[in-house]
């Protein structure tokens, strides 16, 4: 049991550029020659220069709204004049494992800026693949193993063989799979078998999918965020989110031992690059959060006020609109329009230095 490979496998980018004087990407052209394709019922893509890199221009558009949809054997890339953000850019698999990220962005970012478009804000970051690949002589785990945050959960079996375990959906989804399985029955991605050092059969991959809020949760918005900061987020999916165990009578599974291969995982995401970043909190939604402790409170005062009317007006139950409307005119003689000024901005400070 040990690690052959672990890096990025997909990186999904939205840049925010637009066009400068002399700007070599001609949208309108562009897209001329995508209504010429359509036109004339050619099925295939055609092939367009623009700087110093060459594309395949597709004949439509894309499902997220962009007009424009551009390859290479490097990244796909969805993109409109009018669009915000303006580019969309997905590094494929082959790239990322070759070149790596960082390599990736920065040439894009040097085509971008040598066609002369202008950088309006830093890019920011819609998904990663964190991929682990460990070479496993067996698998002596099965779904239960996993004691994990994800609520929905999957798996895939070929001749009666485990070959994909699956958690959670949305912003993080975990899978661990057969990755040499995968390559010889779908991908046909046989250049691992180099990268992996010759290995050709038993490699399992752990592979965490993450998307944008998570990221921003723990501050990943650009790549430098990435590169400076990544183990943070990994040491709370291996740590936290889930782990795997070794099977024992207890009922307890948090309280079974860690496996062998987890412990791996652990050790090797301690030595990534990290901030010492927690959680990064977001100003606005812990003042939403106090608004809605807020409007809790609110909503009791609100029914005790609807039930006091109830009393008096012999059992008649307001609507919730007409309870605001009865608990408004009590409000009405209470405000004080005078101090009302001085009171608010002197809470609001109390709030902004975090003493409410």
């Amino acid at each position: 049991m040990k690690l052959l490979l672990s890096g990025l496998d997909t990186v999904e980018c939205a840049y925010y550029l637009r066009e400068g004087l002399d700007c070599a990407f001609d949208f309108a052209d562009m897209a001329t020659k995508r209504e010429a394709m359509r036109a004339s019922k050619q099925r295939d893509p055609v092939v367009v220069a623009i700087g110093d890199k060459e594309f395949l221009l597709g004949r439509g558009g894309t499902a997220s709204g962009y007009p424009l949809k551009l390859d290479n054997a490097e990244q796909g890339i969805q993109c409109g004049e009018f669009n915000s953000p303006s580019f969309f850019v997905t590094y494929r698999s082959h790239a990322l494992w070759h070149k790596g990220a960082k390599q990736l962005h920065e040439e894009f970012m040097a085509w971008a800026l040598g066609v002369n478009f202008i950088c309006g804000r830093p890019e920011g970051l819609s998904r990663v693949d964190f991929a682990f690949d460990y070479e496993l002589p067996e698998i002596d785990f099965d779904e239960d193993c996993f004691v994990t945050l994800a609520s929905k959960d999957g798996k895939h079996r070929k001749d009666r063989k485990v070959q994909t375990f699956r958690f959670g959906e949305g912003d993080i989804v975990l899978r661990v799979y057969d990755k040499t399985a995968e390559i010889r029955e779908s991908s046909q991605k046989t250049w691992f078998h180099d990268l992996w050092g010759g290995v050709t059969e038993n490699v399992w991959r752990i592979e965490f999918q993450v998307r944008k809020e998570l990221l921003k949760r723990f501050g990943l918005r650009t790549f430098a965020d990435l590169f400076d900061g990544c183990g943070d987020l990994l040491r709370y999916l291996v740590h936290e989110h889930t782990t795997l165990r070794v099977r024992q009578d207890d009922s307890n599974r948090s309280r079974w031992p860690l496996h062998p291969l987890w412990a791996l995982l652990q050790e090797h995401v301690a030595t990534l690059p990290a901030q010492g970043v927690v959680r990064e909190v977001d100003p606005d939604e812990r003042l939403f959060e106090q608004m809605m402790r807020l409007a809790v409170s609110v909503e009791g005062y609100l029914k005790r006020s609807a039930a006091i009317e109830c009393v008096r007006r012999d059992g008649e139950v307001l609507s919730h609109e007409a309870a605001i409307r009865a608990f408004n005119a009590f409000l009405s003689r209470v405000h004080e329009p005078l101090t009302w000024r001085g009171d608010v901005l002197k809470r609001a400070d109390e709030i902004r230095l975090g003493q409410w």
